[in-house]
């Protein structure tokens, strides 16, 4: 008798697509369309990450840390695209046609374990950029560091030799931990949302898609740094409309990034 083997199909890496300047235009109005289409579920989740925000603010002051607040403020940026995972869901449910619901957002989120080794992955790049500013200022200022306020610590950044080259520094640090986990996340989260791919996989064709079209993606990464800076000014209420907004946006980009799955 003629044994039939049965091979498991096999999986092909999701194939990415150059993009130009064009096409991330072209995201952004369909981010700002998906967004006026559910504002409610933008300004949930927007809400969430900017109540996220005051509180790392309130914490730092209550603990008179606020030379931190800066810092941590930079930080909590890098873990942006995890909180906006429930925004793509929303794009990709009016994409598809499919009914919304916050209760459908959240199993169709926990129905995908890779994204929880994303957001250690997110975690764990924040925890890097952390512990660098508190070895920075160890080397500075001293193991002991403790200024009394916030324009104290801003008098002695910008007045003084090792104040300026302890800002550089740190930027310099802090903009290239951005790049690695813009070039790891860019794709990888939305790509874990809408299919069936390990996290290696996804942020493997994350940096593709930036290699493969390095100056827009650039430039939608700078836009990124632009508008939550703006946004976290007035105490972080601008959140409440840019992180919808560059949620939906990133999930319109992903689609023009990544050629659609083969069925």
């Amino acid at each position: 008798m003629e044994e039939v083997a049965n091979e498991a199909p096999i999986r092909r890496d999701p194939v990415v697509r150059a993009v130009t300047q064009a096409d991330i235009a072209e995201a952004i109005s369909a981010g700002l369309r998906d967004f006026q289409a559910k504002p409610l579920y933008g300004m949930v989740f927007g809400g969430l990450y900017a109540l996220g925000g005051m509180a790392i603010v309130l914490s730092v002051t209550a603990l008179q840390m606020t030379y931190l607040a800066y810092p941590l403020a930079a930080g909590f940026a890098l873990v942006g695209p995890f909180v906006a995972v429930g925004l793509y869901e929303v794009s990709r449910r009016l994409e598809s046609g499919e009914a919304l619901g916050f209760a459908s957002i959240g199993r169709k989120v926990r129905s995908r374990p890779e994204l929880a080794w994303m957001a250690f992955v997110t975690l764990f790049v924040f925890i890097v950029w952390m512990y660098q500013v508190r070895l920075l200022m160890a080397l500075f200022f001293g193991l002991n560091t403790n200024f009394s306020s916030m324009p104290e610590f801003i008098h002695i950044l910008f007045s003084t030799t090792q104040g300026l080259v302890f800002l550089m520094i740190g930027n310099v640090i802090g903009a290239a931990l951005s790049v690695i986990l813009f070039s790891l996340t860019v794709v990888s989260f939305p790509l874990l949302l809408d299919r069936d791919v390990d996290f290696v996989t996804a942020m493997i064709t994350s940096v593709r898609a930036v290699m493969t079209s390095p100056l827009p993606l650039v430039t939608w990464a700078l836009a990124i740094v632009a508008l939550l800076i703006v946004s976290a000014l007035p105490f972080f209420l601008g959140l409440l409309i840019t992180l919808p907004v560059l949620g939906h946006t990133t999930w319109h980009l992903y689609r023009r990034l990544v050629e659609p799955e083969e069925r």
